[in-house]
């Protein structure tokens, strides 16, 4: 069942235009067109002379659908602002950057951020500097960040440029500078909340010296500055990541006698798992529930997160009972909220129901991505159901939706890890037919190795030249695939000479 699904695949991938090769060349990944549906002659005319014209797209909603994080933002709000009716506004501008960020597409925030400046559509105040700074420090490097920051007229380099800096030298780990740099901002006085303090804490949560982070906070108390949620979680987690449960504890207790501290459900869950880390169960569990009790029902990540941590204590209860909950109090239910279902589901063994729900996601309206179905499909891998795997993939071909290379791959690799070169050389050939740059997706060396080495031994020469010119679009070219076209090509003349003189040999016999 297997081969006979791998090669349908395989005939299928030529069959929809998706093959790479094209006259002995690679032809560059062009995803088909979707085809819209014509309006039917007999449709009934519209009404549109009756309606009011329609609102032209915002901004916002115009620049959204543009997903790729290399798409150039600047030209299309320029040919926005071109259209009737259409108007700049600082403060929109402002909160585009901001949710960049928070899409962590920083390249594209500080593209906007710089061309707002530049064009005079914000005039920066020290926070504004602060936010590009950061965003500097974020693309083109802490250098960068410096120099930005040292040319700063002096009324600009308040409390929050300098916070920035010291932001972008922690999250650098570097720890000298960090440190010079904090103790700076001390004899300035901009070292009056707990931004600066979280910084060094997670700094020495990053580099892995926790023990430091209980005295970062114990100053802070000292200084009269009151720590936050945020402080609190890093140091409970540093006691957690030592196993230090007393310490862990005592520092929760003192949270939750704070009167300026609510106690949030992201507090407990960092507890909870430390705690299952731990082997502690029991406390785990109780830690948990402290959390559903404060959460924001209506809050699909949530839910998520807690079903992830029941799923490492392998209750499956829990994680179906948070399930249906997600699904009965949340209006949406995003590709994210099926993911994360899914992997619980195969981690606690529940195939059956994570076919289902596949099933479920695929006749819902969301949107068809393949990073859904390869949750399953990793499970199958890994519980060595590597047919089915194959058989998912063939049905989804079967349905119009091609699979991308990250979807072949993961199949790929369950047969290299079984040692079957053959097979996974035949799906990582699938997944290079439709490989598209910037995917995500590049080949494991360890597996092209693998199969570079199975070809060099017993491939025929037009298969190793195919699959090297797939190849070279994914990766350049090297000695392994220099050394396999040789052997090829020796194999080939050896095997032409041969056949020669056998030739010979039958012609004198008969003569």
């Amino acid at each position: 069942m297997a081969s006979s699904s791998l090669f349908a695949a395989g005939r299928r991938l030529l069959h929809l235009g998706r093959g790479r090769l094209l006259q002995g060349r690679v032809r560059p990944h062009n995803p088909t067109p979707l085809l819209l549906p014509v309006r039917a002659a007999s449709s009934p005319p519209s009404n549109s002379a009756e309606r009011p014209p329609r609102r032209p797209p915002g901004l916002q909603s115009t620049l959204w659908p543009l997903g790729h994080p290399d798409t150039l933002l600047v030209p299309e709000i320029e040919r926005w602002a071109e259209k009737p009716r259409n108007r700049l506004r600082p403060v929109e501008l402002e909160r585009i950057v901001k949710e960049l960020r928070k899409r962590r597409r920083h390249r594209q925030a500080l593209e906007v951020s710089e061309w707002m400046s530049a064009k005079g559509h914000v005039r920066f105040l020290p926070k504004d500097h602060a936010v590009h700074l950061d965003l500097i420090g974020q693309v083109r490097g802490i250098g960068a960040a410096e120099a930005y920051f040292n040319q700063l007229p002096d009324k600009d380099k308040t409390e929050k440029p300098y916070g920035a800096l010291l932001n972008c030298y922690t999250r650098e780990l570097m720890v000298d500078e960090s440190l010079a740099h904090f103790q700076k901002m001390k004899e300035l006085g901009f070292v009056f909340c707990s931004l600066p303090y979280n910084n060094l804490m997670g700094l020495y949560t990053n580099i892995g010296q926790h023990e430091k982070v209980p005295s970062v906070i114990a100053e802070m108390k000292r200084s009269g500055i009151m720590p936050d949620n945020f402080s609190y979680r890093i140091c409970i987690n540093s006691y957690g990541t030592r196993a230090d449960f007393f310490g862990m504890e005592n520092t929760l207790e003192d949270m939750e006698c704070e009167p300026q501290i609510v106690v949030d459900w992201n507090t407990y869950a960092v507890a909870a798992s430390n705690y299952i880390k731990g082997n502690l169960r029991e406390k785990a569990i109780s830690a948990l529930k402290k959390a559903e009790a404060k959460i924001d029902i209506k809050d699909s990540d949530t839910y998520n997160h807690l079903m992830s941590l029941y799923g490492q204590l392998g209750d499956k209860s829990e994680v179906k009972r948070l399930w249906a909950l997600q699904m009965s109090n949340c209006k949406r239910h995003i590709n994210k909220d099926y993911t994360t279902m899914l992997a619980m589901l195969v981690r606690l063994d529940e195939i059956e129901e994570a076919e289902a729900l596949l099933k479920e996601w695929e006749s819902s309206e969301n949107t068809f991505d393949f990073h859904v179905p390869n949750v399953l499909i990793t499970g199958y891998r890994q519980k060595d159901m590597l047919d089915k795997a194959e058989a998912l993939l063939d049905d989804f071909l079967k349905k119009g939706k091609m699979p991308p290379s990250s979807s072949w791959a993961i199949v790929a690799i369950g047969y290299a890890e079984k040692g079957d070169a053959a097979k996974a050389y035949e799906l990582t050939k699938n997944a290079l037919c439709v490989y598209a740059p910037r995917s995500g997706w590049i080949p494991r060396p360890a597996m092209i190795e693998m199969i570079l080495k199975y070809l060099g031994d017993e491939g025929d020469l037009k298969d190793v030249e195919t699959f090297i010119q797939l190849l070279q679009a994914a990766m350049p070219m090297n000695l392994d695939m220099t050394d396999v076209l040789s052997r090829a090509r020796m194999r080939e003349e050896k095997k032409a000479g041969d056949a020669e003189k056998e030739a010979l040999s039958l012609t004198k016999a008969s003569g």
